[in-house]
């Protein structure tokens, strides 16, 4: 029987197992050293701040993989011997495998500082970094402050769980305003002051130089590079980014760059070897993606795509439009298409934007000052329906047809107050147009999707 090994029960892994069991009666294994279960990542800020236990972020039972017979394995893979199709485990097992899937996610980037691996200091991406967090810092009498160093998604939801407990946080971010590597000015300036309005301590364009210890080996203080001052604190979160967790593969001979180089069907270079999720690296990026996508849905979709190539249907990666989304503590945030800050956006980009004088509530426009073709949205605190945007990209509507529709893809609970009116009168006076808000019925925008 053809044997699949899985390193890594993530997203990514586990869709592909569910999806091959779907598929095929073939052997699977899923090799994971974190826990034995699969449990929702993005959900483990919610078990430190109480709103669920661990247990709830576990989709599945524990008789599910027995039922289904996908086997789990407890164990660190230290290398790959491609040549023989066997797996070396820490313990000194040794595991063949007929085809293997990479999928062993990312870890959290360290520069070198010294003290980053004190006790106390972590990142926010693993369950033993919620276990960490609940040991150093479980209320505020035990951490008297901690120090975020990082200005990414994953700062932002540390911040947030540490002031749910009420421990002081600073929060240093290298850049001169919170991530206006992705956003542009507008949206980037709502956060920041969003995050001060929160009580925490946001430190613009700094870095931090090294984390002093305590006579125990845990943290005493961090130093800042620009100013060498000193802040006492108990814990530090290290997310400044992530890196593809890929070290026992470098003596393999499969190809790598920061990630697992693959092509468009989620191969490598070695025969029977795929890799997917955050670890994969696309030899060439799929229209403007990134050739690495740390994100938990298109994790997902690689896991599926790859099950449809090991069941005998060979698929290629299409991720389709770029979207995501996210909370900067009481704002929820969406992307659609391409949005990118002042910076980076392309010569013929466009952008309109509305914000709100009073609450934080703002969205940015993206289209192409020639055709008007509509490129992207970004929305902060109104939310938007995936399929419609979707749909609009698909189709390349123009920027007029979409603000003429703009209310057929709000999704806000009844009784919400709608802004579209205001934002279309805002596009009309800056570009002296007279276009009219329209809504289409239900029934006739999701007919085609």
């Amino acid at each position: 029987m053809n044997h699949i090994v899985i390193i890594g029960n993530g997203i990514s892994g586990v869709t592909a197992a569910r999806h091959i069991r779907k598929n095929s009666d073939q052997k699977i294994t899923i090799i994971s050293t974190e826990t034995k279960y699969f449990f929702s990542r993005t959900a483990l800020m919610y078990v430190y701040m109480g709103h669920l236990t661990f247990e709830h972020t576990q989709p599945y039972e524990d008789w599910f993989w027995e039922k289904n017979r996908i086997e789990l394995k407890e164990g660190f893979v230290n290398s790959i011997l491609t040549d023989e199709k066997i797996l070396e485990l820490r313990s000194g097992e040794k595991f063949a495998y007929d085809n293997l899937i990479i999928a062993t996610g990312s870890k959290p980037n360290k520069f070198g500082w010294p003290g980053q691996d004190l006790d106390g200091v972590m990142g926010m991406y693993h369950k033993q970094d919620l276990e960490n967090l609940e040991k150093y810092a479980p209320n505020k009498e035990t951490c008297k402050r901690a120090v975020i160093v990082g200005g990414g998604l994953i700062g932002i939801e540390l911040a947030e769980m540490l002031r749910s407990r009420d421990i002081p946080v600073t929060f240093l971010v290298r850049e001169d305003s919170f991530w206006n590597g992705v956003l542009p000015t507008q949206e980037s300036e709502m956060i920041n002051e969003h995050i001060k309005d929160h009580h925490i301590d946001l430190r613009l364009g700094t870095n931090l130089k090294e984390i002093k210890s305590d006579k125990n080996g845990g943290v005493k203080s961090i130093i800042i590079e620009e100013t060498g001052e000193e802040i006492f604190c108990n814990v530090v979160g290290l997310t400044a980014g992530v890196t593809p967790n890929i070290d026992f593969i470098k003596e393999s001979g499969i190809a790598f760059g920061r990630g697992v180089k693959v092509n468009h069907f989620l191969e490598t270079n070695i025969k029977n070897v795929y890799a997917i999720g955050d670890c994969a690296e696309q030899h060439e990026a799929i229209g403007q993606r990134r050739n690495i996508e740390a994100v938990w849905y298109t994790g997902r979709m690689m896991g599926e795509t790859v099950a449809q190539t090991l069941c005998g249907n060979k698929t290629e990666y299409k991720p389709g439009h770029w979207f995501n989304s996210a909370k900067f503590l009481d704002i929820e945030y969406q992307t659609y298409g391409w949005v990118f800050n002042e910076r980076s956006k392309k010569e013929n980009d466009v952008y309109f934007q509305w914000r709100h004088p009073k609450y934080d509530k703002c969205i940015t426009i993206s289209f192409d000052k020639n055709s008007h073709q509509f490129i992207g949205i970004n929305t902060f605190g109104i939310r938007m329906r995936h399929e419609i945007f979707d749909q609009w990209l698909t189709e390349k509507k123009s920027i007029e047809y979409v603000l003429e529709y703009l209310a057929d893809a709000n999704f806000d609970p009844e009784f919400y107050k709608l802004y579209e009116a205001e934002i279309l009168t805002k596009f009309n006076s800056e570009n002296n147009t007279n276009i009219q808000l329209r809504k289409k019925s239900w029934k006739r925008i999701f007919s085609k999707v």
